[in-house]
């Protein structure tokens, strides 16, 4: 081990987490189903899906890897030689606790852990980072983590420019239409974690509101989607159940902006792209979707800026 490699700062990017291919899409589904494998019913659902969107090719691992090593290159030119990323996955190969050993491994001592989602949840974020601090602590790593940078600066000005954008696609393909209304989106959590004053949902209209002023947007408002299937209720109203109260109310066009996440995958590609969509057709809506963050240059920015001011906040 060199000594530099001692004195680097370990970066574990987090996130959801997909398969890398059709084969692979069992073992992820039982993995976030706690051990249970889904019945073939549920696993066929699934698996039409995906080859809903991507056809047989698996492209959406890459927008995670790309935004990994987009992050190591802006974190390479603000602070040179001094961080080093990892991945770590929840429900997919290299999991969270395979990102801590790597760490471990290249004598990395002290580390900073970043999720792909700018809000935070216990449900969500909280348990990333409770399984990367379980680890890091088995591991005699130094661990501290960004909990959550959805009001960064450069963030919201990416989203802005986004939903910009995207209100300019959707008149030209309304052909100019007034009555338009801009859907802001989350993934949907069970309900009870209103009960414990989870912060997800004050953040997520925190981060929805700040962009509808600078996009000087005046009609929108905030539905959720892609919510589970358990027993337990969960936030809503989901934007299937949203877009046929706005065409009764004499909206002709809807721009979603799912700024909950931050790259094209299946939540974002088939639940809104391919569901949304059609059931906008079947009430006669123009519905237009902003582009995904992917590595944006300012989400980039924002991640590493987050990165380095954790660091800071702990030296202090």
């Amino acid at each position: 081990m060199s000594e530099h490699k001692a004195k680097q700062i370990g970066v574990l990017v987090m996130s959801y987490g997909t398969p890398e291919s059709m084969d692979d899409v069992e073992a992820y589904y039982t993995h976030i189903r706690r051990g249970n494998a889904p019945t073939p019913e549920l696993l066929a659902e699934l698996k039409g899906r995906y080859e809903a969107i991507v056809g047989g090719v698996f492209p959406l691992r890459e927008n995670t890897n790309g935004q990994v090593a987009g992050l190591q290159d802006k974190l390479e030119q603000l602070a040179p030689g001094q961080f080093v990323c990892y991945q770590g996955l929840k429900h997919a190969k290299p999991y969270i606790e395979d990102g801590v050993e790597q760490m471990a491994k290249a004598g990395i001592k002290q580390a900073v852990g970043i999720v792909l989602a700018p809000h935070f949840s216990t449900m969500s974020v909280g348990s990333y980072i409770k399984r990367a601090q379980d680890k890091a602590a088995e591991q005699g790593i130094e661990m501290t983590f960004v909990k959550q940078y959805h009001l960064h600066p450069k963030l919201l000005k990416a989203l802005t420019e986004r939903v910009e954008d995207g209100l300019r696609r959707l008149s030209d393909s309304s052909g100019g239409e007034e009555r338009v209304k801009v859907l802001f989106s989350a993934h949907s959590l069970p309900v009870k974690i209103r009960e414990v004053g989870d912060p997800y949902e004050q953040q997520l209209l925190e981060t929805s509101a700040a962009i509808a002023e600078a996009a000087n947007v005046k009609d929108w408002q905030f539905t959720w989607q892609s919510a589970g299937r358990t027993r337990d209720p969960w936030l809503g109203p989901d934007i299937l159940e949203t877009l046929p109260v706005l065409a009764e109310e004499g909206v002709k066009a809807v721009l979603v902006a799912p700024v909950g996440f931050v790259s094209d995958h299946l939540e974002v590609l088939y639940d809104l792209d391919i569901e949304a969509q059609a059931a906008s057709k079947e009430l006669d809506m123009t519905l237009e979707r902003i582009a995904m963050l992917n590595r944006d240059p300012l989400y980039m920015e924002t991640l590493a800026e987050s990165v380095i001011e954790a660091l800071d906040n702990r030296k202090e």
